[in-house]
């Protein structure tokens, strides 16, 4: 179960960094705006499941 969460952790992150990506490229700030607090949501996602993987 570690492993998955682990993964599962890292998927997280390369989703929030390809967010921030994103975001540095819109023109429009509401929407660059939104993908930044999406990205902060992954990170939180992957912060948690490494609490998991550490609690595991």
């Amino acid at each position: 179960m570690t492993v998955q969460s682990s993964q599962r952790g890292k998927e997280y992150l390369e989703i929030a960094q390809t967010l921030l990506r994103a975001a540095k490229t819109m023109t429009d700030s509401a929407i660059a705006g939104q993908l930044k607090a999406l990205a902060d949501d992954y990170q939180r996602r992957a912060e948690k499941a490494s609490h998991v993987d550490a609690d595991g």
